[in-house]
């Protein structure tokens, strides 16, 4: 009997292998500063073309190594994870689809043809959340579509208004009367895939995809695409001096939201999805502090070490079975050491632990917004928010890996699986390793030297050793929650964003969907339409038939009278 391998695991060997491949060749691009545009045209109207361009240089080949490379592990991981699944091929379709529309935003610069892969990335994002098929699932796929469209839109104004440019291409863009505009549309298109404030209730809804699912979405692909336009386009942004403010203030606002909201959280994959949206607060808060390569740069780590943080809580569920909160488990470790030593990792490397892939690039963007303040409140807040991610990481730790066992006991039957063994131990080795190794190769993420004194250099270790002091203090007592539940609505809720981005979109959509049914389709267009229509030839049918039966009836009743008549005429006549 001959093994026969799944889908999921020889499109993993090929992600896999891609990534290996174009290892070296990113390498030489990288030592080189290299970059080579292919160009065709392909319509030319007056003196505006219509091409399709491919780039390669440092970032796009970079970008989509690591991609590749995650992917690749989620698929390893998947091979197991959802081996019982009867729609495995048809998930594998889909993920390879994501990846495949991820590396099309990343090879193109120029809108048009971007549009392939942005809304390759919305498409295929709404059928992964809606894949379990629930009314749960497909109110999340409906929230998640519909705020991405926003994005679209906004990708389809700044693809008319760069007509008055004559091209498309991103990498050269100038200034002109309608660059605002422009601006303005982009920035809103990025901060809608991004979730940044007021968009920032999709993220969490998109939990209901399955585990592997999220572990990309929320690492290397959907999440990071509006991070990675606004680098791309940086050049351009970056003339404005508004654009930069408002990002850094709108960056800062999802961070604190995201980071106050996970510390209230219970259900396990939204605590990580909302460390996601603290991250993804980081990478705009660089940008808007002029540091793309520093965006570029946590962007890379936060990929790896967030990938890994969800493949580690995808085991902790499945084994728990299928609990998503973490009030209900407890010592894990001592069941699944590998699995906790792994999410211990990314949780480390999360908080900016030193010499974790995380410290590199957060700390030094901590460090360059001392060095330069922009604004004091602005610092402030960005410290704090780095404190509640250390509070809330090691909340999640307490309350899951090294708490008391509650109701659900953890069965630990995957811990010696080794598809999940390889895909956990690549990604851990890579959340240790990363940083330092992307910091060596890459100039652009080393900033300006500059020095700072040793009090500023320990703030960022000291806020997070505060931030753990102080989670350990406020979630270890056991009447700590009930002092902060009249607060908890509001903080879970996202400041009241998700009622109030969920509700005008799916139930008020709903209750007007209903009523125009019940009045319209069910109502007068059916009297009048189809069901009238109906009702009035089959009366007139009848009615005809009736008429003709009664007439043949009739005409039968007189032939008899008339035969009758007839023979009695004769025989009279006969007499």
């Amino acid at each position: 009997m001959f093994f026969k391998p799944k889908s999921s695991s020889i499109s993993s060997a090929m992600l896999l292998m891609y990534s290996l491949a174009i290892f070296p060749i990113t390498m030489s691009f990288i030592a080189q500063d290299k970059s080579i545009l292919f160009e065709w045209t392909i319509l030319q109207i007056s003196s505006c073309s219509m091409t399709f361009i491919v780039i390669l240089d440092s970032i796009s080949l970079s970008f989509s190594n690591t991609v590749c490379l995650i992917s690749g592990c989620v698929m390893l991981f998947s091979s197991s994870y959802m081996a019982h699944d009867p729609f495995l091929k048809r998930f594998t379709w889909l993920v390879m689809l994501f990846v495949m529309s991820m590396n099309l935003l990343v090879f193109i610069p120029s809108l048009p043809a971007l549009l392939l892969g942005w809304d390759g990335l919305g498409i295929v994002s709404f059928a992964l959340v809606i894949y379990y098929q629930n009314a749960k699932s497909l109110a999340a796929g409906m929230l998640t579509v519909l705020a991405n469209r926003i994005g679209d839109v906004m990708i389809l104004i700044s693809i008319g208004l760069l007509v008055l440019q004559g091209h498309w291409n991103i990498l050269l863009m100038w200034d002109f009367h309608m660059s605002v505009m422009v601006m303005i549309t982009i920035t809103v298109a990025a901060m809608t895939k991004s979730a940044q404030i007021p968009f920032s209730s999709w993220l969490p809804a998109a939990m209901a995809a399955p585990t592997p699912v999220s572990a990309l979405v929320h690492s290397s692909t959907l999440v990071t695409a509006g991070v990675f336009l606004v680098i791309r386009f940086f050049p351009f942004l970056s003339t404005s001096k508004a654009f930069l403010s408002c990002l850094l203030f709108i960056s800062v606002l999802t961070l604190l939201m995201a980071g106050l909201g996970a510390n209230f959280e219970n259900d396990l994959k939204k605590v990580i999805a909302l460390s996601t949206l603290s991250q993804l607060g980081v990478m705009m808060m660089s940008l808007g502090m002029n540091m793309p390569y520093l965006a570029l740069f946590h962007l890379y780590t936060h990929a790896l070490f967030k990938a890994l943080l969800f493949l580690c809580a995808g085991t902790i569920i499945h084994n728990s079975s299928n609990s998503q909160d973490i009030r209900s488990m407890g010592m894990i470790f001592s069941q699944a050491p590998l699995t906790v030593s792994c999410m211990n990792v990314a949780n480390l490397s999360l908080c900016g632990a030193p010499f974790l892939s995380g410290f590199y690039s957060k700390d030094l963007i901590l460090e360059v917004a001392l060095f330069d303040p922009t604004n004091l409140i602005m610092v402030l807040l960005i410290f704090l928010a780095t404190g509640m991610t250390a509070a809330y990481s090691l909340r999640l730790s307490f309350c899951s890996l090294w708490g008391s066992v509650k109701s659900n006991p953890y069965h630990s039957k995957q811990e010696k699986d080794a598809y999940i063994n390889w895909a956990t131990t690549i990604l851990t080795l890579a959340a240790i390793v990363a940083g330092f190794f992307l910091q060596t190769i890459f100039n652009d993420f080393n900033p300006m030297p500059f020095v700072l004194p040793f009090s500023y250099k320990m703030v960022t270790i000291s806020v997070i050793i505060l931030g753990l002091f102080l989670a350990s203090v406020l979630w270890d007592t056991p009447h700590s929650n009930k002092k902060i539940t009249k607060y908890k609505f509001f903080f879970t809720t996202m400041w009241f964003l998700a009622p109030i981005s969920a509700q005008p979109l799916t139930k008020m959509s709903m209750i007007f969907g209903t009523n125009l049914m019940k009045s319209i389709d069910q109502g007068w267009l059916e009297i009048l339409g189809g069901q009238g229509a109906a009702v009035t030839m089959s009366n007139m049918t009848m009615s005809n038939q009736n008429l003709q039966i009664k007439s043949f009836n009739f005409f039968i009743l007189l032939m008899i009278v008339s035969a009758t008549v007839l023979v009695s005429g004769l025989s009279m006549i006969s007499m």
